[in-house]
């Protein structure tokens, strides 16, 4: 479905301590999706497999295309999308989340999607954006189902620590001041985009994403 050969989509996996049923409850019902997906702010049922969502004003439609449950006691649920709204890069798409019990306890959460850009020039920056926005969401729901952290909670304790961070680089330039100041600056900002989220908050390195994995 993506724009050019072949169907390059994007590919998240997660590892949760919970089991299928909870992990199926908080990803399959509606209001539950949309607090742990930053992709989707709001989802409303409007009939039998089919929702509407709604981001930033943006609406656009779902529908649940098919489930499958294995032998193995894992499960496969099918998605198809797609937003009119020119003002939405994804014009329609389609992929999977698929949950496989993990030998010891837990299941391993992972998705594949692809779509079609209406704006294929800007796809190579929206793209990983969204993957890394998928992964995030992983994460976030990992802390929820295994923490019992809130979604709303870990949000708001990720944007703290994003603060906090800008706010020491911030501190380096001003405290130091002049060019050495800035490289200084310079140099905290690396160390602050490498080191490793606070615990509490959801963190994609947490995850395992890519944007070229074929299916």
């Amino acid at each position: 479905m993506r724009n050019g050969p072949g169907r390059r989509g994007v590919d998240v996996e997660a590892h949760l301590e919970s089991g299928l049923d909870r992990v199926w409850s908080l990803t399959q019902t509606p209001a539950q999706h949309s607090r742990w997906d930053v992709r989707f702010g709001r989802i409303e049922p409007t009939g039998a497999g089919a929702f509407r969502y709604r981001r930033f004003g943006v609406a656009g439609t779902g529908e649940h295309s098919g489930e499958r449950h294995g032998d193995d006691g894992s499960a496969t649920s099918a998605l198809r999308f797609a937003c009119p709204n020119p003002l939405s890069p994804i014009e329609e798409g389609s992929g999977y989340w698929r949950y496989v019990p993990r030998d010891g306890g837990g299941v391993t959460f992972l998705t594949w999607y692809d779509y079609r850009s209406r704006y294929p020039r800007i796809d190579r920056l929206f793209r990983p954006i969204m993957a890394w926005g998928t992964a995030w969401s992983f994460d976030r729901l990992r802390l929820w189902a295994d923490r019992a952290l809130p979604p709303e909670l870990t949000a708001g304790i990720a944007l703290a620590d994003a603060a906090t961070r800008a706010a020491v680089v911030a501190a380096a330039a001003i405290v130091i001041g002049g060019p050495v100041g800035l490289a200084v600056a310079g140099l905290v900002a690396i160390a602050a985009v490498r080191l490793p989220a606070v615990p509490w908050a959801p963190s994609a390195r947490r995850t395992t994403w890519s944007t070229g994995a074929t299916r």
